[in-house]
């Protein structure tokens, strides 16, 4: 499994859009479950929260290698529903997370500089 991925996490859809944010979220699943399908990602997992006040109200996790993710971020079907998306749902965003092993690359790097700067 990949030690690499992209956390896409959205808010509330845009009042009185909530039927078209749920037709923009279905595609999205889509898209996801292809890129799979095709070996573009690993695998991805899709998490809503509880009603708790804050701007996060859910999220997907995209695992796939730093090259996969980079042709992903490039791509304009992805961009497409990136956009798609931005416009129905307040608050999306895509970021790149290091899990695993890249993770504990991360944690090694923080150390170094940590103890330069110390």
């Amino acid at each position: 499994m990949a030690d690499t991925g992209l956390f896409i996490g959205w808010g509330v859809p845009v009042r009185g859009r909530e039927a078209k944010a749920l037709a923009v979220f279905g595609e999205s699943m889509q898209y996801w479950s292809g890129l799979q399908q095709q070996g573009k990602i690993d695998s991805f997992e899709v998490g809503l929260l509880d009603p708790h006040g804050g701007d996060l109200g859910g999220f997907a996790i995209l695992r796939a290698t730093p090259e996969q993710i980079a042709a992903l971020r490039l791509s304009p079907e992805f961009q497409r529903i990136v956009t798609r998306a931005q416009l129905i749902v307040d608050n999306v965003g895509v970021i790149g997370v290091n899990m695993g092993q890249a993770l504990a690359e991360q944690m090694a790097i923080f150390q170094a500089q940590l103890a330069e700067l110390a």
